[in-house]
């Protein structure tokens, strides 16, 4: 079970930079059922409940064109999830890793992302399915699901292929 702000065994905080580098805007809010972390689940369903996603303006217009998608990527900010871990015992088993090989919520930079199910658009409202944060998580970005995508151009001799050395 998650605890807010528990050091289990193994696991190691840093001290966080004074300053930070960039600037976000948040472009919205997500409306989910979930109103603390023991509930919220770990990964979104496609079977589960509707979700809104609420832009506010003047964000309103870069929805022109989204009905086109039946799936979205969604990022957020996940503004309750501690910034220090760099090193995490997942299972509570104290075997640590580091936080860059696990998709826990605790990062330097708690961006979560989750490919959504769209169900419909009212104005500036998306109902949407798959979804895994708390209610009023900030929005950052929505974009169509890269996998509906094929690439713009064809490899070309020089192209990094999975593999190589580098």
């Amino acid at each position: 079970m998650v605890r807010l702000n528990e050091i289990r065994a193994g696991e190691r905080s840093v001290d966080l930079p004074a300053k930070a580098d960039a600037e976000l805007y948040f472009i919205g809010r997500i409306r989910t059922p979930w109103t603390d972390r023991l509930t919220c689940p770990r990964q979104g369903r496609g079977d589960g409940p509707t979700c809104r996603i609420e832009l506010s303006p003047p964000w309103e217009q870069g929805l022109d064109g989204i009905s086109q998608f039946s799936r979205l990527e969604v990022l957020y900010w996940l503004h309750e999830s501690r910034r220090d871990l760099v090193l995490q015992s997942p299972r509570n088993d104290g075997q640590a890793r580091g936080v860059f090989s696990l998709r826990t919520p605790v990062r330097p930079n708690p961006i979560g992302t989750s490919i959504v199910e769209l169900v419909r658009i009212e104005r500036a409202t998306l109902f949407v399915r798959g979804l895994d944060c708390l209610d009023g998580t900030p929005l950052i970005d929505i974009k169509p699901d890269r996998t509906l995508f094929t690439p713009l151009a064809p490899a070309q001799s020089g192209d990094f292929q999975v593999g190589d050395a580098g």
